[in-house]
């Protein structure tokens, strides 16, 4: 019977030794986060004047 108990004690013991610990730690570095954005703009505004100005009244187009 006292083998029982030895074995029980011993058990409780190696599993108190095997915890799982959490820590949290700040990272010594600043977290940076990289977006590659392309922005594409199209400027129309040239070739609007250049259609109003083709299509004006005093063109004598229409």
């Amino acid at each position: 019977m006292k083998g029982v108990y030895l074995v029980l004690i011993l058990g409780v013991f190696g599993l108190a030794g095997c915890t799982p610990t959490v820590q949290v730690a700040v990272p010594d570095k600043p977290i940076t986060i990289n977006l590659n954005v392309k922005i594409e703009h199209e400027i129309r505004v040239k070739v609007e004047k250049e259609l109003d100005e083709l299509l004006s009244k005093d063109s004598g187009l229409f």
